[in-house]
């Protein structure tokens, strides 16, 4: 049992990649032209919404909200080309935990534009998914997001890209580099751990910014913090989803 309120990460050495040999892999997919919106809050309105057994990965005192939309590419078994792998838009709004197994990602809620994801998401790892009408617009200079969830949870967001960062600080590693998920599956916490290359984050400016999705999550807290990034995305693989 954790009776902490929350924990506070300073320095970021465990956020390295697993090697390759730790995980068997059962999907492989693409995160491509994904955007990284963070809000920051306290972080006991956080817990307050996380399941037993996680507390909040909190960085100099602070808890943070992520909206991260993207192009989910490739989808597929291992062994199965790349071409064909299905693809769909996909919105995530998630925060930074630590649990028995180490640091991760708790999702409150994850839109996605194919169903057949959505149900087997939802069976096979418990997370918090919906089918929504979504759609992604990529030029070489701006990436637009948009997400419709039944006509009530909406969001549309334009980004501009800008120019690489060449060193990430250590709160820019701590919001991206995430090696494992949490989950409750059945009523029982499980984890799975994800592997893909280290982040390469570009600079960004919001042209755009609608959504109520944090407002549907009840996660629309106050905050002193905004920050916004872009990477052109990242070859990712999910591992089988174990009991903590």
């Amino acid at each position: 049992v954790i009776d902490r309120p929350y924990s506070q990460s300073i320095f970021f050495r465990w956020a390295k990649p697993p090697m390759a040999c730790d995980m068997l892999a059962v999907m492989l997919q693409r995160w491509h032209e994904i955007s990284f919106l963070h809000w920051s809050c306290d972080p006991r309105l956080v817990q307050t919404r996380l399941p037993r057994g996680l507390e909040v990965d909190a960085f100099d005192g602070k808890a943070w909200i992520g909206l991260t939309p993207f192009l989910l590419a490739g989808l597929r078994p291992p062994l199965f080309p790349q071409v064909l792998g299905i693809s769909f838009p996909e919105t995530n709004l998630r925060t930074y935990v630590r649990g028995a197994k180490g640091p991760g990602i708790w999702f409150f809620s994850l839109d996605a534009a194919r169903l057949s994801a959505v149900v087997g998401a939802r069976a096979t790892y418990g997370l918090p998914y919906h089918w929504a009408d979504m759609e992604v617009g990529i030029s070489a200079g701006e990436v637009i997001y948009f997400s419709n969830r039944g006509g009530r949870v909406k969001t549309r967001i334009r980004i501009a890209k800008a120019d690489r960062i060449d060193q990430l600080s250590a709160l820019e590693e701590f919001l991206t580099e995430r090696y494992r998920l949490y989950s409750v599956l059945r009523s029982g916490l499980i984890s799975a751990e994800v592997k893909h290359p280290p982040w390469s984050l570009n600079q960004a400016r919001v042209l755009e910014l609608e959504e109520n999705l944090r407002r549907a999550a009840g996660l629309e807290f106050p905050g002193s913090d905004f920050l916004v990034h872009h990477s052109a995305g990242v070859d990712t693989r999910i591992g089988l989803p174990h009991g903590v």
